[in-house]
């Protein structure tokens, strides 16, 4: 892949001796599979704020929206260390342009949710977010941020994957120049992988790129990206994917035969009513816009938001 798109992960995933124990949690899906198109920029706080491998474990306590971060044994308080570094590595990663960031989950420094938080008692309740992985996406709120462990999860994998590549192709119209022309060519391009995710916010990107002349370039975009990765954000589901589907069919009212409608018809009920996965429908619909030179429908992404080797949509 020539453009290969930069995400930060977890120094562990990598199978990096890291952790507090010595050891690290290697994970092949994320290093094989998505190693493929992806360039890894690792971050481990513990091990980068001076800390050393092995040491004592720590665990959060305290407020779960403001914790403290304390070792197990001897009660010694890394918050402010964690803290302070965080910073500075945060600035570095501002220079990184990342698409996405995978956590280690459970981490008390990386956990991106349902971290254990120790209250008092010593009794704990997950709910809390590590300490960096707080800062990360306190700073960066639009890059698309997942755990290893809900990378299981074929729903949350494709969302998530799906978020980096569509974040790409935004930081790629950013490049090429704020221009009205060039946003609406990614609106154009883009508005059926949006409608799949919220037609709220598909209405709303829609009405504001038809205004976009009557806004200063770097509002009207920083508008269009909040716009943009919210509406990614919220899962697509099998009624939603129905209704774009069928949405699509409409352009080929005057092309497609009796059977061929039939057919198509069929596909789409049987994915909604869950029977098939929506690499079935989507399939099928590529089939007959080459077949019939669909050239608005050809441009969208929503057919290919994701190399089709990663098979994310053979479990959705």
């Amino acid at each position: 892949m020539e453009n290969r798109i930069k995400i930060g992960i977890s120094t562990c995933l990598l199978g990096e001796n890291v952790r507090y124990d010595g050891g690290h949690q290697w994970d092949r899906y994320i290093t094989g599979t998505l190693g493929a198109y992806f360039d890894f920029v690792p971050v481990c706080p513990e091990v980068e704020c001076g800390l050393p491998v092995p040491r004592e474990a720590m665990r959060l306590v305290g407020d779960p929206d403001a914790p403290r971060l304390v070792t197990i044994r001897s009660g010694e308080d890394h918050t402010d260390r964690m803290r302070t570094w965080a910073d500075g590595r945060l600035r570095s990663l501002e220079k990184e342009d990342l698409c996405g960031f995978i956590f280690k989950g459970g981490s008390p420094s990386s956990g991106m949710e349902r971290v254990k938080v120790y209250d008092a008692n010593g009794v704990p309740a997950k709910k809390g977010r590590g300490v960096f992985a707080r800062a990360f996406m306190a700073r960066f709120p639009r890059i698309p941020v997942e755990e290893d462990g809900r990378l299981h999860d074929p729903n949350l994998r494709e969302n998530f994957i799906e978020r980096i590549f569509a974040l790409k192709r935004w930081r790629d119209v950013l490049s090429a120049g704020k221009t009205v022309g060039n946003l609406v060519a990614f609106h154009t391009q883009n508005k059926l992988l949006s409608l799949a995710h919220s037609e709220k916010h598909y209405r709303a990107m829609g009405k504001l790129v038809a205004g976009g002349k009557s806004l200063p370039p770097d509002r009207l975009y920083a508008e269009y990206e909040r716009l943009l990765m919210e509406a990614l954000a919220l899962r697509s589901t099998a009624r939603k994917n129905t209704n774009v589907l069928q949405h699509m069919m409409g352009y080929f009212k005057k092309d497609l035969t009796p059977d061929e409608k039939q057919e198509l018809l069929e596909v789409i009920d049987a994915y909604r009513e869950e029977l098939v996965p929506l690499i079935v429908p989507v399939t099928l619909m590529k089939h007959y816009v080459r077949k019939y030179d669909q050239s608005y429908l050809a441009r969208q992404t929503y057919l290919n938001p994701h190399p089709l080797a990663l098979r994310l949509r053979n479990h959705v």
